[in-house]
């Protein structure tokens, strides 16, 4: 039996599409930071029955989250390997918007690899999560976390790799919309790459937003790493807004967060803001600002629909 953590990520400059659906390819790389407060635990304990099992949050499932977990579990075992029994708990409620597949399919990749004798280094590890979810591979490495895209003889490849930083950031999760989106981030970034007019600029956007992002973490430059977080969030929504028919996921409120923290950073506090594919807002903040901010959002939406993370590090056995 092995147990691993993992935690979920915000990404501050999104891929939003995919050059290879079957690979969990992105079309583009991404940036992000892992969130410390935010857990998921992924325990696989090979059990020499005839199927798989999973239970999520105390609950069997039977349905295409097994398929997909069984899937998972044959790049690492092979398709003939022994079937296992996954339990997979989250700390954070699926209504913040986070991407739970980012955490639960890194701790499944760390997990699993163990159960089955699978010796992976960390770039291997995060390319092996990134087939479970796309935004898994940053999730196996703590702090900000970049998803490189290489060729190599005409292959190419995604995997993680640490930034460097002199900013350390904290989040504040404004909670919109609990509930499951009309429009799931895999669908919404595959219609938005066959029908938005923008999207070949999307793509050319984000290229100019790494490298930007990546000086502006480098230097501690805070003001420039809120610019291309902000222009990067809209941008994408931008995007999926142009697909046809458009994809909206915004709400009257998540304008309303926006607008309040736009104030705040007009006002001379250090807070930026990201936007998923959903109606969440998530600030970034130096610690000491984080008061301010998490006041800010409650008072739109009260403190019980606002969650506050420090910096998280990367996936870690705890059990094997």
């Amino acid at each position: 039996m092995a147990v691993a953590v993992a935690h979920p990520n915000i990404a501050l400059v999104k891929y939003w599409g995919k050059a290879d659906s079957e690979r969990n390819l992105p079309a583009a790389e991404s940036l992000s930071l892992t969130l410390g407060a935010m857990f998921t635990q992924a325990q696989v304990e090979l059990s020499g029955g005839s199927t798989d099992a999973l239970v999520i949050n105390g609950v069997s499932r039977s349905d295409k989250e097994l398929l997909r977990v069984s899937r998972f579990l044959d790049l690492i075992g092979g398709s003939n390997r022994a079937r296992a029994r996954v339990t997979s708990t989250t700390n954070f409620p699926m209504s913040a918007g986070l991407a739970s597949s980012a955490a639960a399919f890194a701790a499944l990749a760390l997990a699993g690899s163990a159960a089955y004798g699978s010796k992976l280094d960390r770039r291997e590890l995060s390319i092996l999560a990134r087939r479970g979810s796309g935004s898994a591979a940053r999730s196996m490495l703590g702090g900000f976390v970049r998803v490189r895209i290489e060729s190599v003889d005409g292959y190419v490849e995604a995997f993680a790799e640490q930034v460097e930083s002199k900013l350390e950031l904290h989040a504040a999760i404004a909670i919109v919309k609990g509930g499951e989106k009309e429009l799931g981030s895999t669908d919404g970034m595959e219609h938005t790459r066959q029908t938005s007019p923008y999207h070949s600029q999307w793509l050319s956007t984000v290229t100019k937003d790494m490298k930007a992002a990546i000086v502006a973490l480098g230097s501690g430059d805070f003001e420039a790493l809120a610019d291309v977080t902000e222009g990067n969030a809209l941008a994408m929504h931008a995007d999926a807004m142009a697909a046809r028919p458009g994809i909206l996921y915004f709400e009257p409120e998540t304008l309303e967060l926006v607008r309040a923290l736009r104030a705040l950073r007009k006002s001379g506090v250090l807070v930026t803001f990201t936007i998923d594919a959903g109606p969440n807002v998530v600030a970034l903040a130096p610690a000491r600002e984080l008061p301010k901010v998490t006041e800010a959002l409650a008072a739109i939406l009260g403190s019980d629909r606002v969650l506050t993370s420090p910096p998280g590090e990367g996936a870690k056995l705890v059990e094997s």
